[in-house]
């Protein structure tokens, strides 16, 4: 406690001095918001319907949301995502009727372009068993170091870190890339319940330490290391297998995706790439997405006393959207998405294994307040912004499947880089096998010239 209070001490105060300079930062650095329309910026890449600024092409995966009219008109369409061509909705149900996991399959057709046959599957499972232990003593002189406040920036400080151990580290040769990225995949659900029990040891609660099992799915093995008794039921790994499909890639243009594409174009080593999605990933307009939600639907609760009162609970979205409760931002958290349109068809096919969960744990009522707000808002959303259509994000589910699961809030963020690093890897690849330039797009200034004034003048 003594480092936490001298820490804070030394680094978080916000002095007058620092206020000031704020001031004077404001006064210098405001841009007229008319200003982007008036030199056709396209702001977060997007265009002025909202479709994405085509930046490079990719064979790894593909979202189709709409359909484009001759007159460039668009028409919403229920949404589908594609791995190397594949609808990712077959990837959960083939598995589900042979009984076996998908996320390593899925991890093996993002990679190598193709669905691996059964020798295959069993070669792949088995690398990556081979490669799932972090080096000696790593967890004691890493991840235990500094008292985790973040567990996304804990495990970036991992990832990085392994940089050090890595004799061919700078060597971005696809080979060695791609042991980088296996390697990475095998430990990045090592990273995040190592980090999270690190996490809960210096907020005073018992340390536990499971090793992975080689026997056993990237699912089974993150709920194995996480509890205490290290039990789970098939119905529980299931789940979170397919929640791993469903978060495995969207697309080159998501901002973490994109990010490793910059900063891969760069021709930097591959644990600084992965890094900077993990960073990108960590906003909570990104992969925070879901402890939003998990926040929301908390105010709602404890705001909306009858829950299955449809009238008091549409009352109460509609102070959320106009900034008149919750968080002030007029959002309902988890409706709607920046590329879906109609439908978010991982939300489609993650439905029927959340009323599945929810029985199980009889949560159903629990289930049924999300489905009204989805229902409700959704109503409520499409009539204030004149829209036909309007999709619910996976993240809408996701954090109470993950509350159901008995997985921690601050472990939902870093669930999904144990998902999203097969996309990252994949893209990776991609952007250095094909010999692409340095990704620089360009930024107007408009800030007028003016001469240098002498010390003595100002």
């Amino acid at each position: 406690m003594i480092w936490k209070e001298n820490h804070e001490n030394a680094y978080c105060e916000i002095t007058p001095a620092i206020l000031a300079l704020k001031e004077q930062w404001e006064k210098e650095n405001y841009i007229d918001p008319r200003l982007y329309r008036e030199y056709n910026v396209k702001r977060g890449l997007r265009d002025e319907d909202g479709r994405g600024v085509l930046t490079g092409l990719t064979r790894v995966a593909e979202i189709q949301s709409y359909n484009v009219t001759e007159d460039e008109h668009i028409v919403p369409t229920d949404g589908v995502l594609y791995y190397r061509g594949i609808d990712c909705r077959k990837l959960v149900t083939g598995s589900e009727v042979r009984g076996r996991f998908a996320f390593e399959e899925t991890a093996y057709l993002l990679l190598f372009g193709q669905l691996p046959d059964q020798a295959q599957l069993e070669d792949f499972c088995g690398q990556l068993a081979s490669y799932r232990t972090l080096p000696t003593n790593f967890f004691r002189d890493i991840i235990m170091k500094a008292p985790p406040q973040d567990l996304m920036n804990t495990m970036q400080r991992a990832i990085l870190t392994l940089y050090c151990y890595d004799d061919k580290a700078n060597d971005i040769s696809l080979e060695n890339v791609l042991r980088q990225s296996l390697q990475l995949l095998s430990n990045m659900p090592v990273l995040a319940i190592y980090a999270y029990q690190a996490w809960r040891y210096y907020r005073g609660e018992s340390l536990f330490i499971h090793v992975p099992q080689p026997e056993l799915s990237t699912a089974e093995n993150f709920l194995y290391m996480l509890r205490e008794d290290r039990r789970y039921t098939p119905l529980e790994a299931r789940t979170l297998d397919v929640a791993l499909v469903l978060h495995a890639d969207n697309g080159g243009g998501n901002n973490s995706t994109f990010t490793n594409h910059v900063v891969t174009s760069s021709g930097t080593d591959t644990y600084s790439a992965i890094s900077a999605s993990m960073a990108s990933l960590k906003g909570p307009r990104h992969g925070g997405a879901n402890s939003k939600v998990m926040a929301m639907m908390a105010d709602i609760k404890e705001h909306v006393e009858d829950w299955e009162d449809e009238g008091r609970l549409g009352d109460y979205l509609t102070r959320i959207l106009d900034r008149d409760a919750f968080d002030g931002s007029g959002l309902i958290y988890g409706l709607g998405h920046a590329v879906y349109t109609r439908s978010d068809p991982r939300c489609e096919v993650f439905r029927q294994y959340v009323k599945n969960l929810a029985a199980e744990k009889a949560r159903n009522k629990d289930l049924a307040l999300y489905e009204n707000v989805e229902r409700i808002g959704k109503e409520l959303l499409m009539k204030r912004r004149n829209r036909s259509a309007l999709s619910t994000n996976i993240d809408f589910y996701s954090g109470l499947v993950y509350e159901m699961l008995g997985l921690p809030m601050e472990l939902y963020t870093p669930l999904f880089a144990v998902a999203r690093i097969s996309g990252w890897s994949a893209h990776r690849m991609e952007e250095l096998s094909g010999g692409g330039k340095l990704i620089r797009p360009r930024y107007e200034c408009v800030e007028g010239r003016r001469d240098y004034i002498p010390m003595e003048e100002r």
